[in-house]
């Protein structure tokens, strides 16, 4: 598993993307960008990229705009969160008792049903 130094100094790097990829057969789940595959590909985190599809039938949800955080903490649990636009009004949380991601922050948008990095945006 590589650092989360590491894995943030990927997702800064990524600018752009020529593709978008489908990570999911179920219907209504986002595409990704060419930078989050690679990420996900590098750090495993898939179960995120799911966690975010499986919430968009959420009503609560605006579908234009939304920004996931995922924080890990040192033991190994973590949570998901997802805000809006504003990046201020706590929308939707899970806890996750275990991940070995990485110690640290990952913020990711989802943007008109693309999953991006704000590197991207």
């Amino acid at each position: 598993m590589k650092s989360i130094e590491t894995i943030l100094d990927m997702s800064n790097n990524s600018t752009g993307t020529e593709n978008y990829h489908k990570f999911s057969p179920i219907p209504g789940f986002p595409v990704i960008t060419d930078g989050v595959l690679a990420l996900a590909e590098a750090a495993g985190y898939y179960w995120l990229l799911d966690i975010i599809g499986s919430y968009q039938s959420n009503g609560k949800l605006d579908k234009a705009f939304q920004v996931w955080t995922l924080n890990v903490n040192t033991d190994n649990n973590s949570t998901a969160v997802v805000r809006g636009y504003n990046d201020r009004t706590l929308i939707v949380m899970q806890k996750i008792p275990y991940t070995d991601f990485p110690p640290g922050e990952v913020k990711l948008y989802l943007i008109d049903g693309v999953i991006l990095l704000p590197s991207e945006y």
